[in-house]
């Protein structure tokens, strides 16, 4: 059961500006107790291109595994990115979990001169890449003809040395959580969705019962292999402070359509001390079966002493 699994925790780390500093902040993730190290896919200065980057911290590191929160689907065709992460597995000794998303930035397909087409395309697409590569990693020659893509006899060489290599799908919206509960081994929850076209997000599933929402879906879409499934959620912000309501009441206006209360129960933005936050993963943990946590590198001290209390 999904209420049974140990917690595990991930940090995204942004990146560095050398070899060196990324190596620091690798090992540095690895002592603060995370489990994962992660990194994002944006065309934005300062963010390192993703699966090479994992390759680095893994070298630096003897414990940690590497992993993507999450690869833009729409920026790598299935083939390439199969092979790709397989020989990110194989050079890491097993230590990949691969993530990935639909896309949702417009102005990082309008530099790159990308189509963006619309939400349901983006996510029919995805779950087709993600069909695909599965059946690559298994060491299948593949012809094969979608509404996305066309193969004549491909094969992945090498493939991974996990078997399986884990499979991670984010999101917020239905489309996308319904895919992930069809497809991924983890399905993580973002809470929030691009307003699209725009860079402003909408907070409207940041709440609790936004998740439990969320997770239902997942349990429908799943139907038996949900107890299978390690459900996570990306943490946009961890402040420890001994007052959590005033706190939360000087950090509500940032979110206007939010109660001081839901601040207080949000999964998305944990308040309080290390104990009442780390009292309060598990019970989430226990009501909903989210056991996999992952922040920011802005928040990596903080969450260090939640982890501390969390380790079983």
């Amino acid at each position: 059961m999904a209420m049974d699994r140990p917690f595990r925790f991930g940090v995204s780390i942004w990146g560095a500006a050398t070899r060196k500093e990324w190596r620091k902040k690798s090992k540095l993730a690895e002592s603060a107790g995370f489990d994962t190290l992660l990194t994002a896919d944006h065309l934005v200065d300062g963010m390192l291109a993703p699966l090479t980057s994992l390759v680095v911290a893994a070298e630096a590191t003897s414990r940690i595994r590497v992993g993507t929160l999450v690869l833009n689907n729409d920026f790598r065709h299935p083939v390439v990115l199969a092979r790709e992460a397989a020989t990110v597995d194989l050079l890491t000794d097993g230590r990949l979990e691969l993530g990935l998303g639909a896309g949702h930035m417009k102005f990082e397909y309008d530099g790159a001169g990308l189509s963006y087409d619309p939400p349901g395309t983006r996510v029919a697409r995805l779950g087709e890449a993600a069909e695909l590569i599965r059946l690559l990693w298994d060491g299948r020659t593949l012809d094969f003809s979608g509404d996305h893509y066309k193969l004549d006899g491909v094969q992945c060489f090498p493939v991974p040395s996990q078997k399986p290599l884990p499979l991670l799908i984010g999101g917020n919206g239905r489309r996308v959580l319904t895919t992930a509960a069809r497809c991924a081994d983890i399905v993580s929850f973002t809470g929030f969705s691009q307003v699209e076209g725009t860079r402003d997000v909408n907070p409207d599933h940041f709440t609790r019962a936004g998740l439990e929402t969320q997770i239902g879906w997942v349990r429908a879409a799943a139907g038996d292999r949900f107890n299978h499934l390690e459900l996570s959620t990306l943490v946009q912000g961890v402040t420890l402070t001994d007052d959590r309501r005033l706190t939360a009441q000087a950090l509500q206006p940032l979110l206007p359509s939010l109660s001081v209360d839901d601040l207080l129960t949000s999964p998305y933005g944990l308040i309080g001390t290390a104990c009442e936050i780390a009292d309060q993963l598990r019970q989430q943990r226990d009501q909903l079966g989210v056991s996999y946590i992952t922040v920011f590198e802005k928040d990596l001290d903080a969450m260090s002493s939640v982890i501390d209390l969390l380790k079983e």
